[in-house]
């Protein structure tokens, strides 16, 4: 199938400003720029008394600094051309850094996620054979351990947290301050040897290897090369109309592609302010001081956001201060519903919306630190419609995006140049999307993986013989070439009677319910469809308080009478919007919460379905029975 024309000339345009630089041009071009800018802040062992709100922050220059001494001390250690370096660690300032270092030193910066087991640490190293890890506490290293013990005098560790060394000790295990002393060391005695090697780079040297979290089989090791990243910060830039110094908060995993482009690539085009937050429950708090220009919200944090917004309305005992805010929101509804492909904006939406928004959304917004946000967008999975409608009310077009980690990030986008709620935009630019006869995804273009490290029968499964990339996702293409995804190909289920049903579908309906947490709909093979359900462990203490009900722990509320009734008016509010197919027939109320640790949840608090089924199979069998 040939690509379209226009798609080709758009591609080869978006060729041609990339050219054959590699991020480390990019970096220093900026550099050049922005020299004395605020780069990278993180709050890692900064005392409670500092300024800047307790901050610590580097400035270009030093961040390019910094990372051409860690380049040099990997040199120094023996770090090859191509080597791969490993990095587990969350997000602060010294992550980045390591990366810059790597890719400067010509080698390979793999971050791995933080939560996996010590049998993934192994299968991962033992694939890629990283000459360092980079490791930030004593958790991380034993996680590595197993790893380390079978890999010997062939990986060298450096800890971030000095005292974590004290269980390592040895000549292969160094401290963070070792490694940047040496390498300041080794540039006096040989100035050239980082531009040496930083010249050996070609755009189509991988700029990083991501392993996937393995929530199916052991972890595959996804292949990006810059060619790959400089396309994907390219081509997002325009789509998102992005331009000038922005300021942002990092707090996904480092390992997640969304993450890593928003996070470490496209500061680097830009000269922009990133804050890192190592504890994902930081981050309302951190929007609340930062107030970010751009920000990337996984569905599960606008979802946060509208459950607690909801929560506190619901609670306000002034009727008419509640009609005032649900009046203002239907107008500010109305204000992004006018805009989208197909909408038509009138004088009377444009001043009602200017009301509402003097009234209280741009007070809403500045509480949650989204006042000045001029970019914000959904990824990872689809957003629901009514989280969307939801922070619409509120004034603010949060853009679905669409890609994976195959894809570099974003192969398809809503953005200011045309979106519509429900799906996850068009194409980005110079990208080929359609759908297979199976209604499966297939995506094509300069921002997909040559492959899977070390993984041939894997990489041909994923990329077919015209060079499509076989995403996974079962989806559709509007008239205005909307893509909308309706769930996992895998994840489809398929009921006893041969229904076929999106769990999504039914879930984001259940989880509308601000009480709901989490919640899995399940029927495959079976006559009919059952859910769990999870307690948001903020929000439901907060309902539960308004109610007159004194009891916090989860455990208790999920049995308490008054809280089944409104786990069941959940069940029953979806169910009215579903077909009798897809109705849930019966739920459990768990007793507890699912969280990436209790491995429910991926990094990125996707689901994990097949541990959820392992793991309360006998709550299942009881739905059944």
């Amino acid at each position: 199938m040939s690509a379209d024309p226009a798609v080709l000339t758009t591609r080869a345009r978006i060729e041609e400003a990339v050219g054959e630089r590699t991020l480390a041009d990019v970096l220093a071009a900026t550099v050049a720029e922005h020299a004395d800018a605020p780069a990278f802040s993180d709050r890692h062992h900064v005392p409670e008394d500092a300024g800047d709100g307790g901050w610590r922050t580097l400035t270009w220059q030093q961040t390019r600094e910094l990372g051409l001494d860690v380049a040099a001390g990997l040199i120094s250690l023996g770090v090859a051309t191509g080597a791969r370096v490993a990095i587990m660690a969350t997000n602060r300032i010294e992550h980045v850094v390591a990366d810059i270092g790597v890719v400067h030193a010509a080698a390979t910066p793999m971050s791995i996620y933080n939560t996996l087991s010590v049998e993934q640490v192994a299968f991962i190293a033992a694939q890629s054979r990283p000459a360092v890890a980079i490791l930030e506490n004593a958790d991380h290293l034993s996680r590595w351990q197993r790893a380390v013990d079978e890999a010997g005098d062939a990986l060298t560790v450096v800890l971030l947290d000095p005292t974590a060394r004290s269980e390592a000790p040895g000549a292969r295990h160094l401290t963070w301050d070792d490694l940047v002393e040496r390498g300041r060391a080794h540039r006096a005695e040989h100035p050239d040897a980082v531009a040496a090697r930083t010249a050996e780079l070609s755009p189509d040297a991988p700029a990083t290897i991501l392993y996937t979290s393995g929530t199916t089989g052991n972890p595959k090791g996804v292949v990006l090369s810059h060619r790959n990243v400089m396309y994907e910060a390219v081509s997002t830039l325009e789509d998102a109309r992005l331009e000038g110094p922005q300021r942002s908060v990092s707090y996904l995993p480092l390992a997640h592609i969304a993450e890593r482009t928003l996070g470490i690539y496209i500061p680097q085009f830009l000269g922009s302010h990133t804050h890192a937050i190592g504890d994902p429950a930081e981050l309302l708090a951190a929007l609340g001081e930062v107030h970010p220009t751009s920000f990337f919200g996984v569905p599960r944090v606008w979802e946060k956001i509208k459950t607690g917004i909801s929560a506190k309305l619901a609670a306000d005992p002034d009727p008419a201060g509640r009609a005032m805010v649900e009046q203002s929101m239907a107008a500010g509804l109305a204000w992004v519903e006018a805009q989208q492909v197909g909408g038509t904006m009138t004088p009377e939406i444009e001043q009602a919306h200017a009301d509402a928004d003097a009234a209280i959304l741009g007070f809403l917004r500045l509480v949650l630190g989204l006042d000045q946000v001029q970019w914000a967008a959904s990824a990872a999975a689809p957003m629901p419609l009514e989280v969307a409608r939801f922070m619409a009310g509120l004034g603010l077009k949060v853009y679905d995006v669409y890609g994976m980690t195959e894809t570099c990030g974003a192969v398809t986008a809503n953005g200011p140049a045309g979106f519509k709620l429900g799906t996850v935009g068009r194409a980005t630019p110079g990208m080929e999307v359609r759908i297979a006869d199976d209604g499966e995804v297939l995506v094509r273009g300069p921002v997909t993986t040559s492959g899977y490290h070390e993984d041939a029968e894997q990489t041909r499964a994923l990329i077919d013989a015209d060079g499509w990339v076989h995403t996974g996702d079962i989806g559709t293409i509007d008239d205005d070439g909307f893509v909308a995804i309706v769930d996992r190909k895998k994840e489809l289920i398929i009921t006893s009677s041969g229904k076929n049903i999106a769990p999504s579908n039914i879930e984001n309906l259940l989880k509308e319910s601000p009480i709901i947490g989490h919640a899995m709909a399940v029927g495959d093979g079976r006559p009919y469809v059952v859910a769990v359900l999870t307690l948001d462990g903020e929000i439901a203490p907060l309902v539960a308080a308004s109610m007159g009900i004194e009891v916090t722990d989860l455990a208790e509320l999920a049995q308490h009478p008054q809280v089944r009734a409104l786990a069941q008016a959940a069940v029953d509010a979806a169910n009215e919007r579903l077909s009798r197919p897809e109705q849930v027939k019966a739920f459990e109320l768990l007793p507890a919460e699912w969280t990436a640790e209790s491995e429910e949840l991926t990094p990125t608090l996707k689901l994990k379905r097949r541990v959820v089924n392992t793991k309360y199979a006998d709550v299942l069998d009881r739905l059944y029975g």
